[in-house]
């Protein structure tokens, strides 16, 4: 008896002690990580074949590229480091900034995706044949999307697989949402899927509406501080040339008004970004 006391006691101990930790593959579906995040960016920007590793080893070489140029060409070094950190940040730049155009062309199509497809299921289609109409009759920002969904579905005949394909490719969180609802519809059925879908557009349309107008009054002043911190590096650019300039700079003292220069202007982009920057959806439902 006291063999098993002691046996369930300890498994009860054990138990306790495991709670405290999370499954490795629970926390990376709850956390993505810095891979799966730039992937996204990727996929949304309209590179999906790139990978994150390609894109920080184009970073890295453009980074050399220009510390090597600029230090030919002004004879500074710390100053050919600080450019070669802007130019090596720029590919980062270019893929938030179309990922970033790409989430608001999206956004603002996605109500009349779902009205489309509250139609034809209230019409009396499936849900295959729905969301390939879309890729005839949908909006023009999404058909190819949905046309690789139908030659998917055609070529295997699964319809989830599909789907999650699908969700990839989009890689948006408005598109998870919409692809889980058909998905559970698919696997348990259920009536209610054109009410969700037009409740959804409804909400779409009530944040769109809404985010313009912050996006509008608040554009000039998110580009004014932008302005502000590209000035003194242009001037810093044009000044370069000088071998006064690059005399200067080559000292300690120059070295520590760069690297001042640099961290200020860093921590204001920085504020300027955190400050002015609107609540955007995370993906959730990978």
């Amino acid at each position: 008896m006291g063999v098993v006391v002691g046996l369930l006691l300890g498994a009860g101990l054990l138990g306790i002690w495991f709670s405290f930790f999370e499954p490795p593959e629970r926390a990376r579906r709850s956390t993505p990580s810095w891979a799966d995040r730039t992937q996204d960016l990727l996929v949304q920007a309209g590179a999906p074949t790139v990978t994150p590793t390609s894109l920080l080893v184009t970073s890295g070489l453009l980074g050399l590229v220009t510390f090597a140029t600029a230090a030919a060409l002004t004879g500074a070094p710390p100053i050919a480091a600080c450019f070669a950190v802007i130019v090596a940040g720029a590919p980062s730049l270019v893929v938030r900034s179309r990922a970033r155009r790409r989430r608001t062309e999206l956004r603002t199509v996605w109500p009349e995706v779902l009205d489309d497809l509250a139609s034809a299921i209230r019409a009396g289609l499936s849900l295959p044949e729905a969301l390939i109409a879309l890729g005839e009759r949908g909006p023009e920002e999404v058909r190819t999307e949905f046309r690789q969904f139908a030659e998917d579905y055609r070529a295997t005949g699964r319809f989830v697989d599909a789907l999650e394909t699908l969700k990839a490719r989009l890689a948006d969180p408005v598109a998870d949402r919409i692809v889980e609802a058909l998905r559970l519809t698919r696997e348990v059925g259920g009536t209610d899927l054109g009410r969700l879908l037009r409740t959804l557009a409804r909400m779409i349309r009530d944040d769109l509406r809404t985010r313009g107008e912050l996006e509008a009054r608040q554009s000039w002043t998110v580009a004014g501080a932008r302005m502000a911190v590209a000035a003194p590096w242009v001037v810093l650019l044009l000044l370069s040339t000088r071998a006064e300039t690059a005399q200067a700079y080559n000292s300690a003292l120059g070295v520590v008004v760069l690297a001042a220069g640099a961290g200020c202007s860093a921590l204001a982009y920085a504020l300027m970004v955190r400050i002015g920057r609107l609540p955007e959806e995370t993906r959730v439902l990978r």
